[in-house]
């Protein structure tokens, strides 16, 4: 199991309320409108970009963010990169809403997680929290 590299001294660390850090949103169509932002999407673009397309909306997102998530909606299939936003690298990760009637993709949901955010993994030989007790 590869550990994860070790967060910068200056960064946070990781606790139960790392979710509140980590922006994320589900969007419809093909402009992708945006109609649910998370607690911490709402703290990082306001209440007022839910219903904004989200090249309006996303004022921080590099263009490669956007390409992933066009790429995501068109293939249908989950994609994730590296960007450059707030002069940090994040973690951006896209993934198609199917129609659960027709298959056919009508939206994406999208996650942000900050790269000084690592996960919480449980060491070699230590039992994870979603494994069942013996």
């Amino acid at each position: 199991m590869r550990r994860p590299e070790a967060a910068p001294a200056s960064a946070p660390t990781s606790a139960p309320d790392t979710a509140h850090r980590r922006p994320a949103g589900i969007c419809v169509g093909p402009g992708h409108v945006i109609v649910y932002g998370n607690p911490a999407f709402v703290a990082a673009y306001g209440g007022q970009a839910v219903g904004l397309p989200a090249r309006e909306a996303l004022l921080d997102m590099p263009r490669e963010g956007f390409v992933v998530m066009d790429a995501a909606f068109e293939l249908g299939r989950s994609l994730a990169t590296w960007i450059h936003r707030n002069g940090e690298d994040w973690r951006l990760t896209v993934a198609p809403r199917p129609d659960p009637e027709t298959g056919g993709v009508y939206g994406i949901r999208f996650h942000l997680r900050a790269r000084y955010d690592l996960p919480i993994v449980a060491e070699e030989g230590q039992s994870g929290a979603d494994e069942p007790p013996e």
